[in-house]
């Protein structure tokens, strides 16, 4: 999460690239780069910006116990970044949002549960439980530390 001010830097994902709506610059992580490398790689591709000073707000984990898997979302939040925004930004229009309007926009479930944390003290950790055969999230768990 990108803040500047009272804003923060929201892509605006259209429906054919999937996970339509507002949400936070970020990705997947590349073999062998290390967890921080990948969320500075992916906001540089994404947005043009080069974010420094991260601060790991929070854990996001999907659990399927039936499929023993597991997949882990690792938070991120700064204020400290240069650069210039991309004119055609590759997963959709880049926009600076104020921080207490964001949530009435359109964002999916996930991002919407999570993006008040970013904001909150402290740290988090969301788990969700996941049933394959309902095709559905079954629980989910906030701890905050």
């Amino acid at each position: 999460m990108i803040q500047r001010n009272n804003e923060v830097l929201l892509i605006k994902r259209p429906n054919h690239r999937g996970f339509p709506g507002y949400i936070a610059p970020g990705g997947k992580v590349d073999f062998p780069e290390s967890i921080v490398q990948a969320a500075i790689r992916e906001v540089k591709e994404e947005t043009g910006l080069l974010v420094s000073n991260l601060t790991f707000k929070g854990l996001d984990e999907y659990v399927n116990p039936k499929g023993n898997v597991r997949y882990m979302v690792f938070n991120y939040w700064t204020d400290s970044f240069e650069g210039e925004l991309l004119l055609n930004p590759p997963e959709g229009e880049l926009l600076w949002i104020p921080i207490d309007t964001a949530l009435h926009l359109p964002m999916q479930d996930w991002f919407k549960e999570r993006f008040p944390l970013f904001f909150e003290t402290g740290t988090f950790e969301i788990q969700r439980v996941w049933d394959n055969e309902l095709n559905k999230q079954i629980s989910m768990t906030i701890t905050h530390t």
